[in-house]
C-alpha cells in the first residue's frame, strides 16, 4: 500500500480524489493549504505528494520549492495549468510528473505507481481473481480457467478497471472517463463496442451473460458466475435428499 499526500485546496476535488485513490489500494492524508500540506510532508514522510499549484496562501510552485530543500519525496503535481512554461519550470524546480486537470482517477492512478515504479519504491499490484478469471495488471496477462486470452491493450485496460471494482456496477461515463479519459464523454458507443468484443472473448453473450452483466440504464458490472445473481446452491450431500431441479439464471 503507498502512503500518498493529496495537497488540493478544492473541497469537491480534494474529496473526490481521497475516495477515488483509497479505492485504489493507497492509504491518503490530504491538505487544504500549501503550508500544512508541507508540513504533513515533512512530518508523515509520504511515498508521494500530488500537488495543486493554485493553493490560498502559497503557490504551489513555491511549495515545491521548500519541499525540495528539505526532502526527496516524489511529487506529481495536478494543475489547471496547461501552458508550457509552467510544466518547464515545475519540472525544472524537482517535480516528478504533471498532469492537467481534468484527469481520470485511473490516469492519476497510473502516473503514481509509474513514478513510484520508477524509482523503485511501488509494490507490485496483486493478480486479482474473479471466479476464473485471472487478471495480472503488472504482467498485462488475463487467463480464464488456466487459459490465456488475446486481448488487445484497450480490451486489457478496460477488463482490469472492472476487476479492480468487482461487483460494484460502473457506469459508462465513468468508463469513458477512467479508461479511455474521456471525461465529457456523453452518447460514446465505444464502452458498449469494446464490452461486446470481450464477452466475445469471454465466451458469452450479452443476452446469456457469465461475467459481464448488463445493468440497464446504469452500467456494467464484472462479476463471478457463481455470485451474480447469489451464491451457487451448495452440493447435494450424502443422505440429503434433493427438491425438484430449478434452472439458475444465465
Amino acid at each position: 500500500m503507498s502512503h500518498l499526500l493529496v495537497v488540493e485546496d478544492d473541497p469537491q476535488l480534494r474529496g473526490a480524489l481521497l475516495r477515488a485513490l483509497r479505492d485504489r489500494g493507497h492509504a491518503v492524508a490530504t491538505a487544504a493549504t500549501g503550508m500544512s500540506g508541507l508540513d504533513a510532508a515533512v512530518t508523515d514522510r509520504p511515498d508521494l505528494v500530488v500537488l495543486d499549484l493554485g493553493l490560498p496562501d502559497v503557490d504551489g510552485a513555491q511549495v515545491l520549492r521548500m519541499l525540495r530543500a528539505v526532502s526527496d519525496v516524489p511529487v506529481i503535481v495536478a494543475t489547471a495549468r496547461d501552458e508550457e512554461p509552467d510544466m518547464v519550470a515545475v519540472l525544472g524546480d524537482g517535480a516528478d510528473d504533471y498532469i492537467v486537470k481534468p484527469f481520470g482517477a485511473a490516469q492519476l492512478d497510473a502516473r503514481i505507481k509509474a513514478v513510484l515504479r520508477r524509482l523503485g519504491t511501488a509494490e507490485p499490484e496483486p493478480a486479482l481473481r474473479v471466479g476464473g478469471l485471472r487478471v495480472d495488471a503488472a504482467a498485462r496477462e488475463v487467463a480464464l480457467d488456466g487459459e490465456p486470452l488475446d486481448l488487445t491493450p484497450r480490451e486489457f485496460d478496460l477488463l482490469a478497471y472492472l476487476a479492480r471494482r468487482a461487483g460494484q456496477v460502473i457506469s459508462r461515463r465513468e468508463l469513458l472517463a477512467e479508461v479511455w479519459q474521456q471525461p465529457l464523454g456523453g452518447a460514446d458507443k465505444t464502452v458498449d463496442v469494446h464490452l461486446s468484443w470481450l464477452r466475445r472473448k469471454l465466451g458469452e453473450t450479452a443476452q446469456r451473460p457469465r461475467y459481464l452483466h448488463t445493468v440497464r440504464t446504469v452500467g456494467v458490472k464484472l462479476a463471478a458466475p457463481e455470485t451474480a445473481d447469489g451464491p451457487a446452491p451448495a452440493p447435494d450431500g450424502p443422505g440429503h435428499t434433493s427438491g425438484p431441479t430449478r434452472s439458475r439464471k444465465p
